[in-house]
């Protein structure tokens, strides 16, 4: 009862309006995401790496894993179920994690990470102010 009334006084407020699209388009990056993650994977990749036959193992472990990932990360969010959240908390700190701290064995791409960080800021500064929103929300009487 209590989340129904909390949606009653938040749902149409404009934060929640921009967080709806905000999360929409971090659903559509991770869709693309996960579509060159495939291309690299049927050899459609214009580098040294282009087919998987040839990748080392790290690169075709992480290729498979986000090549899956990311399609149903972007599924998940664009229905906003809360496993969407998750999993994309999950993937964007895995791909920050590799394309920064182990790019001895993938390669340096700083740029990418930071992307994955600011979404995640992002997201959290926008999940501070729905929850202090929905606060005020319910400190406020009901006429």
């Amino acid at each position: 009862m209590m989340d129904d009334q909390l949606r009653l006084r938040t749902g149409d407020s404009a934060l929640h309006s921009w967080f709806i699209l905000f999360i929409r388009f971090v659903a559509l990056v991770c869709l693309v995401g996960g579509v060159y993650y495939w291309l690299r994977l049927i050899g459609l990749y214009p580098g040294l790496l282009w087919r998987f036959d040839l990748m080392p193992w790290q690169w075709q472990t992480i290729c498979v894993s986000l090549a899956i990932a990311l399609p149903i990360v972007a599924t998940g969010l664009w229905i906003r179920a809360s496993w969407g959240a998750v999993l994309w908390v999950i993937t964007a700190v895995a791909q920050a994690l590799i394309y920064t701290v182990f790019a001895r064995f993938f390669e340096y791409f700083p740029a990418l990470a930071a992307v994955n960080i600011a979404f995640l800021l992002i997201y959290v500064a926008f999940r501070i102010g729905l929850f202090l929103q929905g606060k005020r929300a319910l400190a406020t009487p009901v006429r």
